[in-house]
């Protein structure tokens, strides 16, 4: 009984009505009254305070000003954007990445800085070791057959790839790069890839054959040099030039004037031609496939 005596005298002190007068000090000329209540007066700032609230959140979640609190994270589509460039960057990298390769090994081949293929040396297995065939007892009539394939000579691998490669280059219709007289052989074993050859001044250097140049720049033992990219993984090579008249990246026709005979380069020894051909990447005689003179 008590305390629901206690509840209701609470409840008649949120509900009792009290007057708020406002009057004046000198006077005591009555201005203005107000009646309140205590639920009254709690429901009316409890009203002010929800709603400055709703604004502040509105105002965040759907206007600029939330870019501007610290530690508010970026909407979805700036992230979205940012996730975007990260792959790019990584790819850009990896791309750039590859063509610094690339144009290594292509100077180095261009300065005839060929290495030794080390494919073969990644590892060192014997052939005998896992030849089950050769450990087999031989029978006579396996001798015989053996010496009839051996004397026939008909599976040489050696002579088949050679008249393969020979068969695919005589293919090629190759333009002269340069009409002149050459002075300085193709000798793979002293490492001079090429052919020099030596023709008047300013004589004009012209495109073996149809292609694409991948490299048109100044080197210090060579020069000026361009690489040209033909069909059937053909590269030419004109270095010591003593002028460029093609660009990276530029298409070419057979016969066409790509560069001025010079004599750049610290390997020279006057003006003339350093005509290269590479085929499948390994160095071939030009003169065994152009007429040059």
């Amino acid at each position: 009984m008590a305390e629901n005596k206690q509840k209701k005298k609470l409840y008649q002190k949120l509900w009792n009505k009290y007057r708020l007068v406002i009057m004046n000090d000198n006077t005591f000329e009555e201005k203005a009254s107000l009646k309140l209540s205590p639920i009254n007066v709690f429901v009316f700032f409890g009203t002010i305070i929800l709603t400055l609230i709703t604004g502040m959140i509105y105002l965040i979640a759907f206007t600029p000003l939330r870019e501007y609190i610290p530690g508010y994270a970026a909407d979805i589509n700036n992230q979205s954007m940012v996730m975007n460039m990260n792959l790019k960057a990584d790819s850009l990298e990896r791309e750039l990445e590859a063509r610094d390769k690339f144009i290594l090994n292509l100077k180095n081949v261009l300065n005839g800085n060929v290495g030794n293929d080390t494919s073969s040396q990644k590892k060192d297995v014997s052939p005998l070791k896992y030849d089950t065939i050769r450990s087999l007892p031989v029978s006579k009539e396996d001798s015989q057959l053996r010496k009839q394939f051996e004397s026939e000579g008909n599976y040489d691998l050696s002579v088949s790839d050679n008249n393969n490669k020979a068969n695919s280059i005589s293919s090629f219709f190759f333009f002269p790069p340069l009409k002149g007289t050459i002075t300085n052989i193709f000798d793979p074993l002293g490492k001079h890839y090429g052919i020099d050859i030596v023709a008047p001044k300013n004589e004009a250097v012209k495109a073996t054959l149809d292609g694409t140049v991948i490299f048109s720049s100044w080197t210090v033992e060579t020069g000026y040099v361009i690489g040209i990219q033909h069909a059937n993984n053909l590269v030419s090579v004109y270095k010591h030039n003593a002028q460029l008249l093609k660009k990276t990246g530029n298409n070419v026709k057979a016969g066409e004037v790509i560069a001025i005979v010079g004599d750049s380069g610290e390997q020279t020894s006057g003006p003339h031609l350093h005509f290269e051909l590479w085929y499948n990447g390994m160095p071939i005689d030009p003169s065994q496939h152009i007429a040059l003179k």
